[in-house]
This record gives C-alpha cells, sequence and structure tokens, in this order.
C-alpha cells in the first residue's frame, strides 16, 4: 500500500514508520519543516493546505499529528494549541483524502485518525467500549470533535476508524519515564484512591493494532487498548514490583489536583474501564495480554 502518514515523528508515529516499511508500504511523511529527505512532504495544517496532487494515489491516510497532552499548565493558549493541533490537521488531510476519492472513486482507501480513550470521560468502574457515549469534560468533548472532523472522508466512501488509544506502555512514554524514575527512586504508590482505571497498550501492540487495521474490515471508533484493563493501584503495584522496589507512598488526591491541575484532574485522578470489543471480535491478537508483561518489555526486561 502507499501511506500518508502525520505524526510519523511521536511516540507511536515513530514506532509505526519502521513497522511499515518492513511491511513493505511505501510511506510518505507529512511534516510542517521544510523537508530533508525524498519521502517528506511539506504541508501546512495550520492553514489548511496540502498538496491536492499528493494523496491522488494514496491507499491510506494514518493520521497520528496532535499536541502531545502533558503534565503542565493547562493555559488558554496551551488548551488552543491542544484543540487546534488535532482539528486543523485532521480537517485538512481527511479534506484532501476525501477529494483525492472522488476524482478516482474506484480506488479503495482508508483513513485511519487518531483519538483517545480520554473521548468517554470519567467512567468510573463501568466496563467502557466503542458503544459508550461521550463524556463531558474538556478531554472528552475534544475527543469527540476530532472525530467527527473525519466526517468528509466517510462521506466520500472511505472507511473510516477512530483510533481510541490508552495510555501507552513503551521505552520511550512520558508515561514510563516519569514513572519508572520515580519507582526506582522508592517513591512511588498509588495516586489518589486508586480505585480509578488506567486504560494501557502495549507500543507494541498499539503498532501492530494500526497495521492490523489498515486492511481489516472495521469502522468507526476503535478502542486501542489492552485486553486486561487495572486500577490505577494495581498499575503501581505492577510496576514498583517489575522495577524491584515498593509502592508504599500514596499521593493523596489533594496533592495531584493541586500539583498537576486539570491534568491531574483529567488524566491521573479520572479513568476509564476500556476493553477492545471491536479489535477482539475482528479477530486481533495482542501480543501482550498482561499488564507485567507489557511492562517488562518497556523496561527492557523481555
Amino acid at each position: 500500500m502507499k501511506i500518508a502518514m502525520t505524526g510519523s515523528s511521536g511516540l507511536i508515529g515513530g514506532a509505526l514508520l519502521p513497522a511499515l516499511r518492513a511491511d513493505g508500504h511505501e510511506v510518505l511523511r507529512l511534516v510542517r519543516r521544510t523537508p530533508r529527505t525524498a519521502d517528506e512532504h511539506r504541508w501546512d495544517p495550520q492553514h489548511r493546505r496540502i498538496d491536492d496532487k499528493l494523496l491522488a494515489d494514496v491507499d491510506a491516510v494514518i493520521n497520528l499529528a496532535g499536541t502531545p497532552i502533558r503534565p503542565r499548565p493547562w493555559t488558554t493558549g496551551y488548551r488552543e494549541s491542544l484543540v487546534s493541533s488535532r482539528l486543523d490537521s485532521t480537517a485538512t488531510v481527511t479534506q484532501a483524502f476525501a477529494e483525492a476519492a472522488a476524482a478516482d472513486p474506484e480506488r479503495r482507501r482508508v483513513l485511519l485518525s487518531g483519538s483517545a480513550v480520554g473521548y468517554y470521560g470519567d467512567t468510573g468502574d463501568a466496563v467502557v467500549d466503542e458503544s459508550t457515549p461521550a463524556g463531558t469534560d474538556f478531554l472528552a468533548q475534544l475527543c469527540a470533535r476530532w472525530e467527527a472532523a473525519t466526517a468528509p472522508a466517510a462521506d466520500a466512501g472511505i472507511r473510516v476508524a477512530q483510533l481510541r488509544t490508552g495510555l501507552v506502555v513503551g521505552g520511550g512514554a512520558l508515561l514510563m519515564q516519569v514513572l519508572g524514575l520515580v519507582f526506582r527512586l522508592g517513591l512511588g504508590g498509588r495516586m489518589g484512591s486508586g480505585r480509578q482505571y488506567w486504560p494501557w497498550i502495549g507500543l507494541r501492540d498499539e503498532v501492530d493494532a494500526i497495521r492490523f487495521l489498515l486492511t481489516a474490515d472495521v469502522t468507526g471508533p476503535v478502542n486501542l487498548t489492552g485486553p486486561t484493563p487495572v486500577t490505577n493501584a494495581e498499575f503501581t503495584r505492577t510496576l514498583a514490583a517489575a522495577v524491584h522496589r515498593p509502592a508504599r507512598l500514596p499521593v493523596p488526591r489533594p496533592a495531584i489536583s493541586l500539583g498537576l491541575g486539570e491534568f491531574g484532574r483529567s488524566s491521573v485522578l479520572a479513568g476509564q474501564r476500556a476493553v477492545p470489543a471491536k479489535l477482539e471480535a475482528a479477530g486481533f491478537r495482542f501480543m501482550h495480554t498482561t499488564l507485567d508483561a507489557a511492562l517488562k518489555e518497556a523496561l527492557g526486561q523481555s
């Protein structure tokens, strides 16, 4: 397949790119800076500009662009960046892909576009699958708008799947860099009550699921989460055991809320017991079915 990809320099994109090429696909990287290699092509999502011929013979678009969600103050400017980086990128590439499909309706095409399990908001201990409605907080509504921006592609007859990704457990993930250091220093413990679910997925399974969805007959939202969701207390206990340290220093809810602000309230203290119902129904097989196995690979122990 000929694939155009945004967000190829991020955690997921950086792991996905070589895997796609190893599968024999031709990959065009859409970049905002001056291209440095023959496979890179300049685009400007902020101003909705992209070469109208670039996607003419492309079979698939994988859209992973978006400002990372980080533990920093959520100022008005940062919120605007989270929104615009996702909506502008998705609208730009989706519209261009839809126009390419209109010009060549016989070509079968697929759009795999980023989203997140934050779509559901804080759902407590209720099991969440792709039929669960959107939450009402900032991140949930952002994800809903992000997914809605793919509508022109679906209207043009392109198969569209929205990738509702959970917490990615991988060696280069910010989650692992921060928590790994804290726990290695013996300073880790559950966060808040510890009862909130953290829907994790191993980086290798994230990449393999995207590869799978390129050809699987799946449309609409797809939870990219591991098959055995765990609570924060379970996550922190498992991580502590993996680095051979105790998990005896719980972090109180007020401290997280005060220190991390809205990031802490929405991404640390809230959670979703999300399950990969569509992936499993389509026949996808996970490499890592337990958090312990995913953590060991992320920590270089397997």
